[in-house]
């Protein structure tokens, strides 16, 4: 299973089930350190780098430190910036629902009345909730939680391994791609 992407959940599970040898509640890494790098992908490089030079893969665990939650503000949020995103946010909503109506009631007039409604609903929530804000966040923006570096660590076991291997990538010899 190389090169597998998977999602875990900060309890255990990629898929919603208990996955063996990982505990159920969120736990502190175990491990020597035996890399750390500046960026997420740095980090996953290395770790694909031991997988690719048959290193126990299952022995190491990639940690963010330093974690920061990075908000990065987008644009000004405007009366009619609100009003736009509701009305298009509407239309999706009422042309979902009128395709619904449409298809069971077989009328076409539905995909409209359904259109019409979702876009004068989506716009009243979205005046209604700008207006609640009353200018105290007048911009849009996005967030991310980052790391200010990702150690890579590995069971004792085999720790000593790693780090040599890692030090023949850092140095350029190691490249197997």
């Amino acid at each position: 299973m190389r090169g597998e992407n998977t999602v875990t959940t900060p309890f255990g599970g990629g898929t919603g089930r208990n996955t063996p040898g990982l505990p159920n509640l969120p736990t502190p890494p175990t491990g020597w350190p035996v890399g750390s790098f500046a960026t997420y992908e740095e980090a996953q490089k290395a770790v694909d780098y031991l997988a690719d030079n048959e290193f126990p893969v299952s022995d190491v665990t990639i940690v963010g430190v330093d974690l920061m939650l990075v908000e990065r503000v987008l644009g000004r949020l405007t009366w009619g910036r609100v009003l736009g995103n509701g009305a298009a946010s509407g239309i999706w909503m009422g042309l979902f629902v009128g395709a619904l109506l449409a298809y069971f009631e077989r009328n076409s007039g539905a995909l409209i009345v359904g259109v019409v409604a979702g876009v004068l609903f989506s716009l009243l929530f979205a005046a209604l909730g700008y207006a609640v804000q009353r200018g105290r966040r007048d911009f849009t923006s996005s967030s991310q939680i980052v790391a200010g570096r990702y150690d890579v660590l590995s069971q004792p076991r085999n720790a000593e391994k790693a780090k040599e291997m890692l030090a023949k990538l850092a140095m350029g010899a190691g490249s197997s791609n």
